[in-house]
């Protein structure tokens, strides 16, 4: 388990890794997960609807740039939801 989430109660949430995909947990559910390579391109992402809007869309790819050392970059195509986390992420990418 990687301890890279910040700014949120991690005693709350479970966040394992395995083979380019890091999912985020509660006891109940899954939050959210993204699925990456080593080049630092988002292949898939989501954030589970009851969660949206609460940052971890950006805490799941803060750790994906964190474990590859790269530029974010996401793939094509990009949903009308993707096309704005792109531009927030252009912000601290």
């Amino acid at each position: 388990m990687i301890n890279l989430i910040d700014k949120i109660d991690r005693s709350n949430y479970i966040l394992s890794e395995v083979e380019g995909v890091f999912t985020l947990k509660n006891e109940n559910t899954t939050i959210g997960f993204v699925r990456f390579n080593e080049h630092g391109e988002i292949e898939y992402i989501f954030v589970n609807p009851l969660f949206r809007k609460k940052g971890f869309a950006k805490k799941l790819l803060k750790l994906v740039k964190e474990k590859t050392k790269k530029k974010i970059i996401l793939q094509s195509p990009i949903s009308p939801l993707g096309s704005k986390l792109l531009k927030s992420i252009e912000k601290w990418n």
